[in-house]
């Protein structure tokens, strides 16, 4: 890792300041599809299933993708995705401006946008753990936060305003032009490279084969009894609380009686929850047992997704007060781990272990959101806010007393395969 703590921020937010207007046009387009998606069809299972769709590259791509990202230079990796990601808008926006599109399209959008991010994602994120300084890590997952807060906040407003004035197809320009800025940004740093060494046993030296760096991810996830338990609860909690996510179009349109304006603000009250969250973990950093922060995070946001399901169709400004608290909790969830996972697992891993952790995670949505469409639809849209939010609840209560998680920032293995980390700038 980067020790420099004189020059590591410049460099680092130059990269980080493109991320975000990339981020910001991504959210433009994200909501101007869920909004379509809606509009057009009214179905829960539409919906549920283009949520489906985005998440597949996560599941089948992300246990590979991760060992690529370690062998691979890291910023061409980011490179490519982010210029992938545009032309899949670009030719989105070719759909919409001849009268082609269709949910079919949408859905073959949305599956490329995201094979880019199943690549993009963690190579960002296993290029902080070499570009900032192991002390700032827990700070900069809070700015993090703050960011998507703040981008939470103002997109789907002002998506909703672009979408009320220019047709949908001059609005995804947006996400073109921002990528643009975030591309040329991240070609003027140098981003730090891993590079491993193997010994063979006579002295010499062989890089390993795609399958032995493969393997060796696996075994080093499951070697770390805190990692592999922490990942089985995600999985778990990713499959009570997909669907509250994919289905608030509907809950706000069927539940609450809203429209755009109405989904913006829900999407904004997140916002302002995480902005409010994302100051408070930069600033406080979490307990010193950072788990325990993560802990108190999940607990919260059960709280606030079972009253967001629970409160009459007439108290939406009630239900928007969850929606704040549950975006202030999700940070306080997911800040602390994030830091965690940078700075104990080794650098040159971190490709292939954060993408085994989130491929596992996602790989639970698909199931509850091919349940949570029909069972929406026919038993109503609440049920599985208030289900999912109680058991949530239960769980994280449950994970206090799990010491493999507790002990997770202790119990890391004593050795990691035979692997030199040597970072350079490439």
């Amino acid at each position: 890792m980067i020790e420099d703590k004189t020059h590591w921020a410049g460099k680092f937010f130059v990269v980080w300041t493109g991320q975000a207007f990339s981020l910001v046009g991504s959210a433009l387009v994200q909501f101007a599809l869920v909004w379509w998606l809606t509009k057009e069809t009214g179905s829960a299972t539409i919906l549920a299933t283009s949520t489906l769709i985005a998440m597949l590259p996560q599941i089948f791509l992300g246990p590979f993708a991760g060992t690529f990202i370690d062998r691979w230079n890291r910023k061409a990796v980011m490179l490519v995705s982010d210029s992938l990601i545009a032309i899949a808008t670009l030719f989105l926006i070719y759909l919409f401006s001849t009268g082609r599109e269709s949910v079919f399209a949408i859905f073959m959008i949305l599956l490329i946008r995201s094979a880019g991010g199943a690549f993009h994602y963690p190579a960002m994120q296993a290029s902080t753990s070499l570009m900032v300084p192991k002390q700032h890590l827990a700070r900069i997952a809070g700015m993090n936060q703050t960011l998507y807060g703040v981008i939470s906040v103002f997109a789907p407003p002002l998506g909703a305003l672009l979408i009320s004035i220019f047709p949908l197809h001059s609005v995804l320009y947006v996400d073109v032009f921002t990528a643009i800025i975030a591309v040329t940004l991240l070609t003027l740093v140098a981003i730090p490279q891993p590079i491993k060494k193997n010994g063979i046993g006579d002295g010499t030296l062989k890089p390993n084969t795609y399958m032995q760096d493969l393997k060796e991810g696996w075994r080093y996830m499951v070697k770390w009894p805190g990692l592999l338990s922490l990942a089985l609860l995600a999985m778990f909690l990713n499959f009570l609380l997909t669907p509250s996510a994919s289905l608030i179009p509907l809950m706000v349109t069927k539940i609450y009686h809203g429209g755009a304006v109405q989904l913006g603000l829900v999407d904004s009250s997140v916002g302002v929850g995480v902005i409010l969250g994302g100051l408070i973990l930069s600033v406080w950093g979490g307990f010193k047992k950072k788990i325990l922060t993560s802990v108190m995070g999940i607990v919260g946001m059960g709280i606030g997704i079972i009253v967001f399901g629970s409160l009459p169709g007439d108290q939406f400004y009630l239900a928007l007060g969850a929606c704040f608290f549950l975006g202030l909790m999700q940070v306080l969830a997911n800040g602390p781990l994030s830091a965690i996972f940078q700075a104990t697992i080794d650098p040159a891993m971190q490709g292939r272990v954060l993408s085994l952790i989130g491929a596992g995670a996602t790989a639970m949505s698909p199931i509850s959101l091919l349940v949570a469409g029909p069972v929406a639809d026919n038993l109503g849209l609440r049920t599985w806010y208030i289900v999912g939010g109680i058991i949530s609840v239960i769980a994280a209560l449950s994970a206090y007393f799990i010491p493999a998680i507790m002990g997770i920032e202790d119990n890391h293995p004593d050795t990691v395969p035979s692997e030199s980390t040597i970072p350079l700038e490439q």
